[in-house]
């Protein structure tokens, strides 16, 4: 079986010689692009299935480059940059990036981030299958929310929460996204009207309410929801 391709966006050669090394290691194909010239032009040709952008490149900043990649594939991006600050971080996810990973970065956390936007990926066509974390069930087709294989009941704004973390599984959905989507747009910033449901959802669908391990917080940018594996049952 032909391996994944991913492609790696990054001037920095130590990067890239680390980035392709841990993903060889892990059985992917790996191509490169120093410049965001040769990633577009690397989205042509090599068709990549994934790709980790770092943002600071020489000839185009990263940010400016998301839609450009984005009007090519739907392929998931990682953004993998030095810049940690919050606004970046919402930036990139607005601009279209699957996830967010920070420099220096633990190269088997990355992989996992990796796994996680291959699974959505593949999940785009076939998203009514039901989404398996733990004893929780997330099935968007029958509209149905189990954990231990009894009915979780939600409200309406409960479920529109967890649907719209679902569509993207291990991916950070903005505060101003899920409220966008699930209020209405006169409710972007809104933000404890968002709290608020997370911390019923967090009640109702986690073991320990108080250290949860589904609903995740991405501080100060969003949430995701945290799937080990999806599987139809």
């Amino acid at each position: 079986m032909k391996p994944r391709t991913i492609l790696v966006v990054d001037d920095e050669t130590q990067i890239r010689v680390l980035l392709r090394a841990t993903l060889v290691r892990a059985g992917y194909g790996v191509v490169e692009a120093a410049t965001a010239r040769a990633a577009l032009a690397s989205l042509d040709i090599d068709k990549p299935e994934a790709v980790l952008l770092d943002l600071g490149l020489p000839d185009r900043d990263g940010l400016e480059l998301l839609p450009l990649i984005r009007a090519k594939t739907q392929a998931p991006v990682l953004v993998i940059s030095a810049r940690g600050e919050t606004e970046q971080k919402v930036a990139a996810l607005d601009l279209g990036a699957n996830d967010y990973v920070t420099k220096p970065f633990d190269t088997e956390e990355l992989l996992a981030r990796v796994r996680s936007a291959l699974r959505q990926g593949e999940a785009r066509e076939g998203i009514a299958l039901p989404i398996v974390a733990g004893d929780v069930s997330i099935d968007l087709h029958a509209r149905e929310i189990r954990r231990g294989g009894a009915e979780v009941h939600l409200t309406p704004r409960e479920y529109g929460v967890v649907a719209e973390l679902a569509k993207h599984p291990g991916r950070i959905v903005t505060h101003a996204a899920l409220l966008t989507n699930v209020w209405g747009p006169g409710y972007r910033d809104n933000i404890e009207y968002l709290r608020v449901v997370m911390r019923n959802l967090r009640l109702k669908l986690e073991a320990d309410a108080s250290r949860p391990v589904l609903l995740v917080n991405e501080l100060g940018v969003g949430y995701r929801l945290r799937v080990p594996e999806m599987a139809s049952r």
